[in-house]
């Protein structure tokens, strides 16, 4: 006797729904472009003419970063660092010779980039709340 199990694919499932799911995470980023736009001590992201965007993070500089991630932290945000570590630096690279200080420009935008709360199924009360403590903290800094 055997047994034969049949395993939904939870990928395939998730498929369907991929399209509105991007379409979600851009109302999201519009919501967040609105809200933060105005605001010269953010850099947003910036998408071309004619291309789109799924938004599967939604990344932005700002001055002062560590401090800013710690302080939205505080108010019960989730942002986070997705790629803090500049390519030429990590240690898979080391081979190339690269040292702290040989792409300035990299090492800057690697430290003060941070990722933003972004999922298909944010609000837009949820965005303004970053939004409303985000342009707070940043117009509070030194820079």
């Amino acid at each position: 006797m055997f047994v034969v199990y049949y395993r939904v694919n939870i990928d395939n499932i998730k498929l369907k729904k991929l399209d509105e799911w991007n379409s979600c995470r851009r109302q999201a980023a519009r919501w967040y472009q609105e809200r933060l736009g105005r605001n010269e001590k953010i850099i947003l992201p910036h998408v071309p003419d004619g291309r789109n965007h799924v938004y599967h993070l939604y990344v932005i500089r700002v001055p002062e970063r560590d401090r800013i991630l710690k302080e939205l932290g505080a108010h019960s945000i989730s942002a986070g660092l997705h790629y803090p570590v500049p390519l030429h630096l990590q240690t898979a690279y080391n081979g190339f010779g690269y040292q702290k200080g040989d792409l300035p420009v990299t090492e800057s935008v690697a430290n003060s980039i941070l990722s933003l709360p972004m999922f298909p199924h944010i609000t837009e009360d949820m965005v303004d709340y970053v939004c409303g403590k985000l342009n707070a903290l940043v117009n509070t800094s030194n820079s």
